[in-house]
């Protein structure tokens, strides 16, 4: 039986990134077609930025519905096949279950289509300064979701406890409320922060989503595991043509939908000590972005060149892709360490 789950993960995995492969053409050709570009936010608003990456104005944007759509057509697809046929091996290959995955994919299409709708909003120059939501609307359609997990986890699935690694579990009753949602809204905030280089955001949500799959394996939560195998194989193919120079870029509807589902995901495998260090970048970039806004508000002066620190490092002269490439190599060394911690605090 461990046999087959091993190669279901790695199958899916694999079929997730070659489907993505096979119909990302179809996609560039729409977004090109009808002129789907980014605009880059306000030269007045982050002069730094703006300049850095003016070249970039135009290209198109949403490329994240390769992931959470490839994601979403293949738990629907499996699951109806395994209800609707005699076949076994639909049975073993299905992964959508309400138990493991149904919440955390519809989190993603949840929070995606939000990302969509925020994405257009960029494209057609709607809302403060032709940019779509402002941070404060994002934060508070974080907030919402994030509620709506919270009220799935404390009241259907009676879950009112946090494992802190080494001391065991701790029931903490109506508290996991409002820390649900905190880890949820700063996971989102945080990704959505990151997305600002060809390919960055993608490999750090890559070796993320890979090491709680693996975390997810150890703890006997197959489906999950899988679940995060087939967002991994959509990430690497999305970094096929994410890569410097993009095609395309990631979108809100990628960083949105994939930020709010590693959260969750944190939150169903009891991990959300774990999850700081396996998303260490994302937390840095956050804070670095956090340090720029208080520094300019009670300092009257900025920290960084320009916020977040991928920005900030680019306006010191690396260039993007040594910036993302070190980036990816931590971000991998971090998802290791988070994986060993959790594998020793399993066996402690």
């Amino acid at each position: 039986m461990d046999t087959f789950i091993i190669i279901k993960i790695f199958f899916l995995t694999t079929l997730a990134f070659v489907v993505t492969i096979l119909w990302t053409p179809l996609l560039t050709h729409f977004l090109y077609k009808y002129r789907l570009g980014k605009k880059i936010r306000d030269g007045e608003e982050a002069p730094v930025m703006a300049k850095m990456h003016e070249h970039k104005a135009g290209t198109p944007t949403m490329g994240g519905i390769l992931v959470w759509l490839t994601t979403l057509v293949l738990a629907v697809v499996l699951f109806y096949l395994a209800a609707w046929t005699d076949f076994e091996i639909f049975d073993g290959l299905n992964f959508l279950t309400r138990s493991q995955t149904l919440l955390p994919l519809g989190a993603l299409v949840a929070s995606a289509v939000v990302g969509l709708f925020d994405d257009i909003l960029n494209i057609k120059g709607i809302g403060p300064k032709g940019g779509g939501l402002r941070v404060k609307h994002k934060l508070i359609i974080y907030t919402i979701i994030a509620l709506v997990g919270a009220y799935w986890f404390y009241f259907r699935l009676d879950w009112d406890l946090i494992r802190i690694p080494f001391l065991g579990n701790f029931f903490i009753g109506w508290w996991y409320i409002p820390i649900f949602v905190f880890i949820i809204v700063a996971t989102s905030f945080s990704v959505n922060e990151t997305d600002g280089l060809d390919g960055l955001s993608g490999g750090l949500l890559a070796s993320s989503f890979a090491a709680f799959g693996v975390i997810a394996f150890t703890q006997g939560r197959y489906d999950l595991a899988t679940f995060c195998g087939v967002i991994v194989g959509a990430l690497l193919a999305f970094l096929w043509f994410n890569i410097k120079p993009a095609r395309f870029f990631m979108g809100d509807t990628g960083s949105m939908g994939l930020g709010v589902t590693l959260g969750i995901i944190a939150m169903l495998t009891n991990s959300i000590l774990i999850l700081p260090i396996i998303g260490f970048l994302f937390m840095i970039e956050t804070l670095s972005v956090i340090i720029q806004l208080l520094s300019k508000k009670f300092l009257k002066r900025k920290i960084f060149i320009s916020a977040p620190i991928h920005h900030h490092l680019e306006a010191k002269g690396w260039p993007e892709s040594k910036i993302v490439m070190r980036f990816w190599l931590i971000a991998t060394v971090m998802a290791f360490i988070g994986v060993i911690i959790s594998l020793m605090d399993k066996l402690y």
